[in-house]
């Protein structure tokens, strides 16, 4: 066997991956570090694209393009600026700024001389500043203010608070500093790349990373309080990048378009360490990624104009996609990744029929670096997001009361467990002078992660999800899975999206409510939806009270599926209801407070308090009566 065949076998179906495990993985000579990936790449392949970073959707024909070469002596004058500063083997560099060509440098230079700690600059000031505490970092790459206002208000609250005590500034791709960088009282700031200039673009001056040291802080998304940081070592992330680079579909001559935020697993996963081990070329969309309007317009024209070959993104994307019209050759596009959440069957068909691409699914989360099962175009599994990735293990469980763990039989639904290269050494809970202070919060047992996904898992390694743990539904005692009803609802030719959630009841605890968004045109109503599902779940205390058609379902940053508004507006619509036979109510809000509703209900004077509050004692929720007056 060569060293090509050991690094890159044949992995082209479900049958692929038992002859890929009988040769172990310290066997295929992967690079150490994403360091080392970088230097074998900018060896092989030194004058061929890497990166091609459009400004933004409507000018995608002038990009900034940068070799593998090109790539590595930028990484090496940004990370001995970091080193100059201070940074070390065990300091965190925090980024916060919208994606750049020089974002991409950044990072790669921050996991070279310490640790790199993006984190999404939409989050709130407190929890941003919460973060880079518990990070450590003294210094923040920032986002100009031309680039990113609302990142450069963070980066200014960040310094007076003194949090931080250098910043470092990025620009707009293809453009330069237009001025000095302006003055922040109590930190030192500079233009970034107009400094590295100053430094060594041959080599590294400082001593390389090894394969146990950690690369990255990646956050957790903080959909319920404060997010928790998530360290991954340069051997997570190096056998992570491998597993899906490892894609007989895809060659060194490969182009892979990427739009999701750095910020995020995926983005330098998928996106950036893959593509550098395979030597592909990664054409980057704007600042706004997927969120740009005037991408889709073009996106068809940048498919054929690139060759691009491979993509990744959210559901909701390809249902916009769906309704762009193909005005391009674009079969150079062979995969189509889809994952963050469930795939609906309306978008897959739209998608699908419209262009004649495949759309793949996968399945991962941060904790286990990214990825950890991947589907296969020529062979479907309905229902699945895909099998087991090579040297990856999982299992699904029952966790009794006492916390303790029962492997379960296949075919059996669980709490989903992963166990393998890829899990993540824990949580950061706290920093020493030299070290981090790691734990895994619960979710790891003996080298197992509890994903907290439920799931069943077939007799081939494919996954099937039926729900999160945490989202279900208890009605008078009995469990309710939400997947149950948003399938149910996902099945109707009218309905693109379905969330269920749990809304409060004075006698069951809470009943099932779903929300749904409609095709164009598709001219049904929510009444008439929840009619429809009723005979369609699987068991009558399944049936959703109410159907409620929106315009859009709210996600995170990065698209996955955010329940905690659906749940605030389901309470507050109950208790809307409950106190609508009592005079003196003005108003009732809902809203998310440290991942639990919380409900405001505002009364004048002419109120019955005592009744107001006797009302809502009945229902098990949280909340405050006021009197402003």
């Amino acid at each position: 066997m060569t060293d090509v065949d050991a690094l890159w076998p044949r992995y082209r179906g479900p049958d692929d991956l038992s002859a890929i495990e009988a040769l172990p993985l310290s066997d295929r000579g992967l690079p150490s570090t994403t360091y080392a990936l970088l230097t074998r790449a900018a060896e092989l392949w030194p004058d061929q694209p890497a990166l091609s970073v459009l400004p933004d959707g409507q000018r995608w024909q002038h990009p900034a393009v940068h070799t593998f070469s090109d790539l590595l002596a930028d990484v090496h004058r940004t990370a001995n600026l970091l080193r100059s500063l201070g940074v070390g083997r065990t300091s965190a560099v925090a980024l916060i700024s919208p994606n750049c060509d020089e974002l991409i440098t950044a990072t790669l230079a921050a996991q070279l001389v310490g640790i790199a700690a993006p984190i999404n600059g939409a989050l709130s000031a407190g929890h941003v500043a919460e973060l880079v505490g518990r990070s450590g970092a003294r210094v923040l790459i920032s986002g100009s203010p031309d680039l990113d206002p609302a990142g450069w208000t963070i980066a200014q609250h960040l310094v007076a608070i003194g949090a931080v005590d250098t910043v470092l500034i990025l620009q707009a791709t293809g453009t330069v500093a237009a001025a000095p960088a302006p003055e922040l009282a109590g930190a030192a700031v500079h233009n970034l790349t107009e400094l590295a200039r100053t430094y060594d673009g041959t080599a590294f001056t400082g001593e390389p990373p090894a394969a146990t040291d950690l690369a990255a802080l990646f956050h957790t998304g903080g959909t319920t309080g404060t997010p928790k940081l998530a360290a991954h070592t340069h051997r997570n992330e190096v056998t992570d990048a491998w597993m899906i680079a490892s894609n007989t579909e895809l060659g060194s001559d490969s182009v892979v378009f990427a739009a999701l935020p750095l910020f995020h697993v995926n983005a330098l996963v998928v996106t950036t360490l893959a593509p550098l081990l395979r030597g592909q070329h990664v054409v980057w969309a704007g600042p706004l990624g997927y969120r740009d309007p005037g991408l889709y317009g073009a996106f068809w024209k940048i498919v054929e104009h690139y060759g691009v070959s491979a993509m990744s993104a959210v559901p909701t994307v390809y249902a916009v996609l769906a309704q762009c019209p193909i005005d391009a050759d674009i079969s150079s596009m062979r995969v189509a990744l889809v994952g963050a959440s469930a795939l609906p069957a309306a978008v897959r068909k739209d998608f699908e029929s419209h262009t004649g691409i495949t759309l793949v699914e996968g399945y991962g989360l941060t904790e286990a670096t990214c990825a950890s099962a991947r589907s296969f175009p020529d062979h479907p599994r309905p229902g699945s997001v895909g099998q087991r990735m090579p040297y990856q293990q999982i299992k699904t469980v029952r966790i009794d009361d006492t916390g303790r763990w029962h492997d379960l039989p296949r075919h059996t639904v669980g709490n989903l467990a992963i166990s393998g290269p890829t899990v993540f050494p824990g949580y950061v809970t706290e920093r020493t002078t030299d070290r981090f202070v790691l734990d895994g919060l619960g979710v790891l047992v003996d080298g197992w992660l509890d994903t907290g996904d439920l799931a069943w898992i077939d007799d081939d390694g494919f996954v099937h999800l039926t729900g999160r743990a945490k989202d279900l539904i208890i009605r008078g005692g009995h469990n309710i899975d939400p997947t149950v009803i948003e399938d149910a609802l996902l099945a109707h030719p009218g309905v693109t999206a379905a969330a269920a959630v749990g809304r409060p009841d004075i006698h069951a605890g809470e009943v099932p409510v779903a929300y749904v968004t409609l095709r164009p045109g598709a001219g049904c109503t929510g009444e008439e939806l929840h009619a429809w599902v009723a005979d369609k779940v699987s068991e009558r205390a399944s049936a959703p009270k109410s159907v409620t058609v929106v315009d859009t379902l709210p996600v995170t940053a990065i698209g996955k599926p955010y329940k905690l508004p659906l749940r605030a507006d389901a309470t507050r619509n109950a208790v809307v209801e409950a106190l609508s036979g009592l005079s003196g109510v003005e108003a009732v809000d809902a809203g998310t407070e440290g991942g639990s509703t919380v409900v405001t209900v505002t009364v004048n004077e002419r109120a019955d308090r005592e009744a107001v509050e006797s009302t809502l004692s009945r229902y098990p929720l949280t909340y405050r009566v006021q009197c402003p007056r």
